[in-house]
């Protein structure tokens, strides 16, 4: 069997040290260990730009110089992505792009002025044609997306061929989503065992591994010690097939339904307009970014897009949609995690010393104050008995 894995690896740029060190000890380390334990092994990760800043912060110089071997090595592929993790349909194509070349700034800085990824990782896998077309232009070859991108349902794709997009020409490889809803390591190890042959395309978080699976019998080391295992970078797997299917991947995100789809909400647990503590988040969100960009010559301008980009992160949206996953985890409902995110974007708005402002912090302060009224008020009533 060949396997491509793809990680994501993503802690939001405010999250609390702590967090950080759990994530980073039971996870991204553990992955990292794998991989120099294994030297034929080879993975794609995806990890974001805010991460890198607070492993510098944190002091964790020795795992980004391990990284660096590892890529140097050849035995992982880095891909780009947007700094802060924001919903990229969701925001301005201006934003989108000063995001993208942020991250790019970021990964030279750890591993050298002439570093370019290849690959693309979109945060949530939310495809959108503009967007596709902005990492294309960026230099970017392909991306990662969920199955149901190729036609609005699953069980659609053949996972041995490479797609193409007709809007960007960027070239596509498909998620097996069901492999990747697994503890893959636990999964894959079955289907070896099964003497199963063929592809497996697995994209899942990197914290999977060790933080929302705690892995007892160490499933993981097992699995890359088998011999009847290869596996392939995303870019390898890319280079080895020369033919390409041309398709119209549809909007949606790693986590749509076809239901979803169907209905028109293609990122509907970031955006959903029955949401109401979505649609006000969205509209302080935009507030906040308009009153930002309009001041750029303020002498706090600094500090306002500090605060804007850890504000305009996806998990602040997804923290208010309230779905139940039930898988490695628990209903997508944190009043405190709303709230942490609303608090960076009325903040970008405070930072700004212009008296011009008088008026939209006003304005701002009162949405403000409406957000954190409805989130707690569905907290107490609601969700507070359903955790």
């Amino acid at each position: 069997m060949i396997w491509i894995n793809f990680l994501h690896c993503y802690q939001p740029a405010n999250s609390d040290a702590h967090v950080i060190e759990e994530a980073t000890a039971k996870s991204y380390e553990r992955i990292v260990r794998a991989l120099e334990d294994h030297p034929e092994i080879k993975f794609t990760m995806n990890i974001s730009g805010c991460l890198f800043l607070r492993w510098d912060e944190l002091g964790y110089f020795d795992l980004i110089d391990r990284l660096k071997k590892l890529i140097e090595k050849k035995q992982l592929e880095i891909t780009g992505t947007v700094a802060y993790h924001p919903a990229l349909p969701l925001i301005s194509e201006k934003e989108a792009e000063l995001q993208i070349k942020e991250n790019e700034d970021i990964l030279q800085k750890y591993f050298g002025k002439n570093f370019k990824p290849r690959g693309f990782f979109i945060p949530e896998m939310m495809y959108k044609k503009d967007v596709a077309r902005i990492i294309k232009k960026m230099g970017y070859e392909w991306i990662v997306l969920d199955e149901i991108a190729k036609a609005g349902r699953l069980n659609e794709v053949e996972f041995d061929k490479i797609y193409q997009d007709k809007f960007s020409k960027l070239k596509i490889i498909f998620r097996d989503r069901k492999l990747s809803k697994s503890y893959v390591p636990e999964t894959i190890l079955r289907l070896l065992n099964s003497k199963k042959e063929g592809i497996a395309i697995t994209a899942t978080d990197g914290e999977l591994y060790g933080l929302r699976h705690e892995d007892p019998t160490r499933e993981f080391e097992k699995l890359l010690k088998r011999d009847d295992l290869k596996t392939l970078t995303v870019s390898e797997f890319i280079d080895r097939n020369e033919d390409l299917e041309k398709i119209k991947p549809v909007n949606c995100s790693w986590e749509s339904t076809k239901d979803e789809l169907a209905q028109k909400k293609p990122y509907a647990l970031w955006y959903d307009k029955k949401n109401k503590i979505q649609t006000k988040l969205w509209e302080l969100a935009n507030l906040a970014y308009k009153t930002s960009e309009k001041y750029k010559n303020d002498g706090s301008y600094h500090w306002s897009r500090w605060h804007l980009v850890r504000g305009l992160a996806s998990c602040t949206f997804w923290w208010a949609s309230a779905k139940d996953f039930r898988l490695f985890g628990s209903i997508s409902w944190n009043p405190d995690e709303i709230e942490r995110g609303a608090n960076e974007l009325i903040r970008s708005i405070r930072a700004l010393d212009d008296i011009a402002t008088r008026k939209t912090k006003i304005k701002a302060e009162k949405l403000y104050i409406k957000i954190k009224r409805m989130v707690w008020e569905k907290h107490w009533t609601y969700y507070w008995k359903k955790q």
